[in-house]
């Protein structure tokens, strides 16, 4: 993780002549390591000083299983910033960790293309009952089987306390110890490999946590004050003495696709990361990631063109980004929800059509909640590069009760939401159980200590204020505590749900849509589809192959009825009120007269090819099959 081949990474790295320690501190001119060895010996090692206000030793006794802390002088001892894993907890003893133990079997495993991707966003804690990466392995295959590509695992860089989401993180190289060993998320990554799932890392280089953070011990030049997060200082990407914090955070994903076999980045929060310097830190970032054939994704509510521009056209380089503009409008055009950020949005029907054409839709539009233009064109960018979704752990975690949109809205528009994600042309993102309606909630969880979580819940119920239902201060204290361990239980999945009744059958629907999309909708060219409005509430998307032609047919307002006017024979392939995916068969289409009638909201799936014969019950038995 160095820039110089001939310097050992920061941390505590395995050698061939035991472990090396390297460190940069330069607000103090003495460190010491205090080794505590597995057999509960102990010996002090300490460092020498070298230039820029590095410190590097050599342990030849040294080996993987060690705990050690830093004896900063004048702060005392204090765990490693690059530590791989903890021995206890973020504020205890950091672990020497030998990555070369790990047998890999995935020495075959090539990574989907970036435009094949289908991103199923989960969280390590909530994804099983015993909230582990090695339990996390044994649903992999019904992810494989649902049509997911790539799973993306919510921030683990180690946190305060025994649950979190992730985005407290004060640790950035070490796999928080509460969902297992290094060793457990390699297992993890391995696995998932081996059922050809992509694995994505969601990481936050714009703040650390509130508790557990030591950075400043060791060099007040890590953080700046001139461009404060909603969350605290910036870090130091362009002022005096910035190198080696740059380098503390671009080796990072380095070491976690070296170390990890990590294949990609969801970077949090992009627009929160300040720097003026060339090249920008996120540039740098998705060079080196790139360089390495992993992928590039960021959070960025700015709708900035230049995100996913290449990097030698003075953009950021970036592969895809979080486009929520589809999820507020839809979200506000079925619950009618005017609160927060959902203010800029009507969702109205040419809202829906304009960012379906574009991406997103804000495009330098005046914004009525900040008062100023907001995003650029984007019309001219590929498609895969817009991530859509209609539910994620924030959209789900903002609400106060960590409501899932299948509890929000009805069945029937839930179903069409649902169709029109996985069936449109852009990169879709599942939360995890949206694919069959999970009736748990995802709640926002923290397990700080008592003094601050306390004031975490309080300003997690202060929220809410704006809320008409939670202005009285009675009202809000039924929102759930971030800090109650039930918090945490309640928001767990339970998979044999999925099996199950309603569930099964929108799980169904799911696994067919996204099966009829990797098998015929692959192509992500502008110039292959088009976005067209009917009637009423009706839109059609039009993809036009030179093998095949679909249609895409829906209402989001129901009860409209029309006639097409297509030539050749059209079949239907499915219906989002088929009886198999708990619907009431209430859209009709009639492929000799080409009519349609939408009863309530929906969406239909409609098929040609040239020859004039596509097997709906061929395609039906295709998209059930594994692969």
């Amino acid at each position: 993780m160095s820039e110089h081949p001939f310097l050992p990474p920061l941390g505590a790295t395995i050698q061939s002549g035991g472990v090396a320690y390297r460190v940069w501190a330069p607000a103090v001119s003495f460190v010491q390591v205090d080794i505590r060895i597995s057999e509960g010996g102990m010996r002090n090692l300490p460092l020498q000083r070298e230039d820029e206000g590095y410190h590097m030793g050599w342990d030849v006794e040294g080996r993987a299983g060690d705990a050690y802390f830093y004896d900063l002088e004048g702060y005392g001892n204090l765990p490693d910033p690059v530590s791989r894993g903890q021995q206890t907890d973020v504020h205890g003893r950091s672990l020497v960790i030998d990555a070369r133990n790990y047998s890999w079997r995935d020495v075959h495993w090539q990574r989907p293309c970036f435009r094949d991707l289908i991103i199923y966003e989960l969280h390590i804690g909530a994804f099983t009952s015993e909230g582990t990466f090695r339990s996390a392995v044994a649903h992999l295959k019904e992810l494989r089987e649902l049509g997911i590509t790539a799973i993306e695992i919510l921030p683990i860089a180690d946190f305060p306390g025994e649950r979190n989401w992730g985005y407290d993180g004060v640790l950035p190289y070490a796999p928080a110890r509460c969902y297992g060993s290094p060793d457990d998320l390699r297992a993890l990554v391995d696995a998932a490999h081996s059922h050809g799932l992509a694995v994505i890392l969601d990481v936050v280089y714009n703040h650390f946590g509130p508790r557990g953070n030591y950075l400043a011990c060791f060099s007040p030049h890590y953080f700046k004050k001139d461009h404060p997060t909603p969350w605290g200082d910036s870090f130091n990407f362009d002022s005096e003495m910035c190198g080696p914090v740059r380098e503390f955070f671009v080796q990072n994903p380095i070491y976690w696709m070296e170390e990890f076999h990590i294949d990609g980045f969801r970077l949090d929060a992009t627009h929160e990361i300040h720097d003026n310097s060339h090249p920008h830190l996120l540039a740098e970032m998705s060079v080196a990631i790139h360089k390495r054939g992993g992928y590039a994704i960021a959070e960025d509510e700015r709708n900035c063109d230049d995100m996913v521009q290449p990097v030698e056209e003075g953009g950021m380089g970036f592969d895809g980004v979080w486009a929520d503009d589809f999820h507020h409008i839809l979200r506000v055009g079925q619950t009618k929800e005017k609160v927060g950020y959902f203010r800029d949005y009507k969702g109205s029907l040419a809202e829906v059509i304009s960012t379906l054409e574009c991406g997103w839709l804000y495009q330098g539009q005046i914004s009525p909640r900040i008062q100023s233009p907001r995003g650029r064109p984007c019309r001219h960018l590929p498609t895969e590069r817009f991530i859509h979704c209609i539910s994620n752990h924030d959209q789900t975690g903002n609400h106060a009760f960590g409501k899932r949109l299948a509890e929000l809205i009805s069945p029937v528009a839930y179903r069409t939401l649902s169709a029109l994600l996985c069936l449109s042309p852009y990169t879709p993102l599942i939360f995890m159980g949206q694919e069959w309606a999970a009736s748990t909630p995802f709640l926002y969880f923290t397990d700080h200590e008592p003094e601050l979580g306390s004031q975490i819940t309080e300003g997690r119920r202060r929220e809410f204020s704006e809320f008409s239902e939670f202005r009285d201060p009675e009202a809000r204290k039924r929102i759930p505590d971030p800090q109650s361990e039930p918090s945490f239980l309640n928001s767990k999945l339970r998979w044999q749900e999925s099996k199950t009744d309603h569930h099964a059958e929108i799980r169904a629907l799911y696994l067919e849509c996204l099966s009829f999309r990797r098998m015929h909708l692959r192509s992500t060219n502008r110039k292959d589809w088009c976005v067209t409005k009917l009637l009423g509430g009706v839109v059609k998307i039009h993809y036009k192959f030179q093998e095949a032609e679909y249609l895409v047919i829906f209402d989001l307002l129901g009860g409209h009825s029309g006639t097409l006017d297509l030539e050749g024979n059209w079949a239907l392939v499915l219906s989002t009120e088929g009886k198999r995916f708990g619907g009431e068969e209430g859209i009709t289409f009639d492929s000799a007269s080409q009519a349609f009638h939408f009863a309530e909201k929906g969406l239909i799936l409609l098929a040609w090819t040239p020859n004039g014969f596509f097997s709906v019950e061929n395609c039906k038995r295709k998209t059930s099959q594994n692969f």
